[in-house]
C-alpha cells in the first residue's frame, strides 16, 4: 500500500512537472519473467522515478550507498525497494557488503521480480553512452550460476530529454527488445562479459542519442543548430552517422511570449516556494545533474504545503467556496503553463 500510495503522488508530480512523458516499447517488458532492466543514466533521481512510475513492473532499484548515510533516509530508501551498492570510493572495506546485496538480488530474480540497474555507475548529462561497469554482469553470470533454469531477460532502456536543465522539459523513454541472459552461458566468464557488456552498450546507444566523445561538444552544437528532435534518437544517430546531412529537424514554436507569460503568472501563485528554490536551493547545487531532481523535490514538497496553507488561510478568512476556487485556477494555471 506504502508503494503504491507513493508511486501514485510521484506520478501526479511527474504529470504537472513535464510537458510529455514518451512511453516507447513499453510492450517488450515481460510481465511475469525475472527482468534486469538496464538504463542509461542522465538525470539523477528522476531517471529512476520514470521507471518506477512509468514501468507496468514494481522494480527494485540497485543505488548508489553514499545516498544511504543518515540513517532515517536509509529507512525510506528501503522502504521503496532501493538497495545500496558499494563502489571503491566508498572506501574499499565496504565492497565484500555488495555479497549480500547481490544475493538478495539473485534471489529476488529467482521469483520472478524486476531489479533496475544504471550500468554506466554514475550520471552525466551529456547526450552519449559512457562505458558500462561490470558490476550488473556479475548479477547476471552470479544469478545464472545460483539459479541455472531461470529464464533471466535483460531489458535495456534509453532516456531521452530535450532540455534535461530546463522547466518544463519532456521526456522520450524508449524500451528495447529483451536480451536472453542465457545466450551467453556458453562463452567462458571473462569472454561472457565483455560480450554482454558490448552488447547492452550497443543496445542502449540506439535507443538513446549517443554522440562519440570524440568532437563531442562540436558535434553537439551542429545538432542543436539544425534543431534535431532530441525525442527521436534513431532520427538524431543517423544525422550523426550521415555527416549531418540530410537530417530531420523539428519546428520551433514561435508563440514563447504566451509561454513566458504563463510561467510568470504562475511563479506570481508560487512566489515563496520559487524565491527558496532559486536563492536557497539553487546555488548549493554543485552538479548540474542535480538541478531537475531537486526542482522536482520542491515541486512536490514545498509547493504542495504552500498551496495547502494559503487555501486554509483563504477559507478561514473568505470562506470555502473563494478558497477552493483560487486552488483550482493555480492547478489549472500549472498545468496550463506546464503542458503549453
Amino acid at each position: 500500500m506504502w508503494l503504491y500510495t507513493v508511486r501514485a503522488y510521484i506520478s501526479l508530480g511527474l504529470f504537472f512537472y513535464f510537458k510529455k512523458i514518451h512511453i516507447v516499447g513499453l510492450d517488450n517488458v515481460p510481465n511475469e519473467k525475472p527482468i534486469l532492466i538496464l538504463a542509461n543514466h542522465q538525470n539523477a533521481l528522476l531517471d529512476a522515478l520514470i521507471i518506477a512510475t512509468k514501468c507496468k513492473r514494481l522494480s527494485y532499484f540497485l543505488t548508489r550507498a553514499s545516498v544511504f548515510n543518515t540513517p532515517f533516509i536509509s529507512k525510506v530508501l528501503e522502504s521503496l525497494r532501493m538497495f545500496p551498492v558499494y563502489r571503491m570510493r566508498d572506501g574499499i572495506q565496504t565492497i565484500t557488503k555488495n555479497n549480500a546485496v547481490f544475493n538478495t538480488c539473485s534471489q529476488l530474480l529467482n521469483k520472478n521480480n524486476s531489479i533496475v540497474i544504471f550500468p554506466e555507475g554514475n550520471h552525466n548529462l551529456k547526450r552519449t553512452v559512457r562505458p558500462l561497469s561490470k558490476g550488473f554482469t556479475r548479477l547476471v553470470f552470479d544469478t545464472l550460476e545460483s539459479y541455472p533454469n531461470i529464464d533471466l531477460q535483460l531489458i535495456p532502456v534509453g532516456f531521452n530529454y530535450k532540455k534535461p536543465e530546463c522547466f518544463a522539459d519532456e521526456v522520450a523513454l524508449f524500451v528495447g527488445k529483451p536480451l536472453m541472459a542465457n545466450d551467453y552461458i556458453s562463452y567462458e566468464r571473462n569472454q561472457a562479459v565483455l560480450k554482454l557488456k558490448e552488447d547492452v552498450q550497443n543496445f542502449i546507444s540506439k535507443l538513446t542519442t549517443h554522440i562519440p566523445i570524440e568532437n563531442y561538444e562540436d558535434s553537439l552544437k551542429k545538432l542543436d543548430a539544425l534543431h534535431v528532435d532530441f525525442l527521436n534518437p534513431e532520427s538524431v544517430n543517423a544525422c550523426i552517422l550521415n555527416d549531418f546531412k540530410n537530417c530531420k529537424t523539428q519546428s520551433l514554436r514561435k508563440s514563447l511570449f504566451v509561454k513566458q507569460f504563463l510561467k510568470g503568472f504562475l511563479i506570481l501563485n508560487l512566489l515563496l516556494p520559487y524565491f527558496i528554490w532559486k536563492k536557497s536551493v539553487l546555488p548549493k547545487i554543485k552538479e548540474i545533474e542535480f538541478v531537475s531532481t531537486f526542482r522536482f523535490a520542491i515541486s512536490i514538497t514545498l509547493v504542495p504545503f504552500y498551496l495547502l496553507l494559503i487555501t486554509i488561510f483563504l477559507m478561514l478568512i473568505f470562506g470555502w467556496f473563494l478558497a477552493l476556487t483560487y486552488l483550482i485556477t493555480v492547478l489549472l494555471i500549472a498545468l496550463v503553463a506546464v503542458k503549453y
